[in-house]
């Protein structure tokens, strides 16, 4: 195939991202096909200590320190991790990445949107996915799913969610070229039929 592809998996905590990730991983075994797993925050070796910080601080944390985290955090993910992944041919597929920081510290949290994609260029030196799902729920239905044990983020109220969910949403307007939203309060398997599809086609 070449030179290898970035694809990223997008929304809110409960979507069910991470199992269509591993999912999608699956499938790369069984087609033979090199791929390698990361995410953010807490990508192997510094992230995880940056993840620790970031959804586990019990302290007070500015909004602009929360982004400035996620984009060093960042940065150490595609220089050290997915590039060189990428340039030998293998595909990477990422739980979370810039998309994350203009939904939840852009839309969510109010912060300049213009600032925040500027500085998502300067972390990834410029680099997007070739490819973003954004499996979208409705917020009540990813708070159930989550349960009672939640993190600093997780923690943030309805209304967080709400801007964070039509973040994700308005996004996908912008970039329907690479952001394909899924509805993912269907099953597991329609999901990931839906995801292979898509996948199919890209490297097709």
């Amino acid at each position: 195939m070449g030179k290898g592809l970035f694809i990223t998996f997008e929304g809110a905590d409960g979507c069910g991202k991470t199992t269509q990730m591993n999912l999608l991983a699956e499938y790369l075994k069984k087609e033979n096909i090199p791929f390698i797993l990361t995410r953010e925050p807490g990508g192997k070796g510094l992230g995880e200590k940056v993840r620790e910080i970031l959804l586990n601080y019990e302290g007070p944390v500015s909004d602009r320190c929360e982004s400035f985290l996620f984009l060093a955090d960042r940065a150490q993910n595609i220089d050290i991790i997915v590039n060189p992944a990428v340039e030998k041919g293998k595909i990477v597929l990422c739980d979370r990445h810039i998309d994350s920081t203009v939904a939840y510290q852009g839309y969510g949290r109010g912060l300049d949107i213009e600032r925040i994609n500027m500085l998502n260029d300067i972390a990834t030196n410029g680099k997007k996915p070739d490819l973003t799902f954004v499996f979208d729920i409705d917020v009540e239905t990813s708070m159930k799913r989550v349960g009672t044990e939640k993190d600093r983020l997780e923690s943030a109220g309805i209304e967080f969610h709400n801007r964070v969910r039509n973040g994700y949403l308005e996004l996908a307007k912008q970039e329907p070229k690479r952001i394909k939203v899924l509805d993912a309060t269907k099953s597991i398997e329609e999901i990931h039929k839906q995801v292979i599809e898509i996948f199919t086609s890209l490297i097709s």
